[in-house]
């Protein structure tokens, strides 16, 4: 970004976004997300971080999935400036078709679909909230989900503040939409080597005691 440094800046993270499109499969889950923050920020003033989840349930196979998001998070919440804000899961069943049906058998079968609720309405209305009331005089998106294009859009033409991306595909092959980068006053590319380098030390306290990172991670 060309331009001012040392502006007073939001960020808002889609946390689940940010966790299958860039951490899910390697060994950088543990991370700390107020570094990158700065990391892709140098100069800048991080005002607030307000990273946006739900609580995961158990899954067949891996029990101790809820727990680690809980150490997780309390990692998160030593970060002084950090909010965490949570939307919820909702389980239905719904028909989905075969990809290879069976003859003789039915073409569609009924599954359980698991599907997280609110956290980019969530983050839409503190992006735009936050910018009424001034709270920051420049927003970072952490996200790559087209819907939020219109609320970044609202930011930029009727509160004349520069929102800026960060596309959380780390493979260049996999660029944000264009819907957002229509959006966007400024786009950032999140890295490997950011995310090797803004690590929570192994072990942290809280108000709590310890917090250490989970052994699988």
């Amino acid at each position: 970004m060309s331009g001012p440094t040392h502006m007073r800046t939001n960020v808002y993270v889609d946390g689940f976004n940010l966790y299958y499109r860039a951490v899910r499969d390697t060994a950088y889950k543990w991370l700390d997300i107020s570094a990158m923050c700065h990391a892709l920020l140098p100069g800048h003033i991080i005002n607030r971080i307000r990273y946006f989840t739900a609580d995961v349930q158990a899954r067949p196979g891996d029990p101790d999935v809820p727990a680690r998001q809980q150490t997780y998070l309390r990692a998160l919440r030593t970060i002084p400036n950090l909010s965490i804000h949570k939307g919820q899961f909702k389980q239905r069943e719904i028909e989905r078709p075969l990809v290879q049906p069976i003859p003789g058998y039915p073409r569609t079968v009924l599954v359980y679909h698991m599907e997280e609720k609110g956290s980019d309405v969530n983050l839409a209305t503190f992006l735009l909230t936050d910018g009424y009331e001034n709270d920051y005089e420049q927003a970072l998106v952490v996200s790559n989900d087209s819907d939020l294009a219109w609320p970044i859009t609202m930011v930029r033409e009727k509160l004349l503040k520069p929102v800026g991306i960060v596309n959380p595909n780390t493979r260049q092959s996999e660029p944000a939409p264009v819907e957002l980068r229509k959006a966007a006053t400024y786009l950032r590319q999140l890295r490997t080597s950011t995310l090797q380098r803004c690590q929570f030390p192994p072990v942290l306290q809280d108000e709590k005691g310890t917090v250490t990172r989970p052994a699988t991670w």
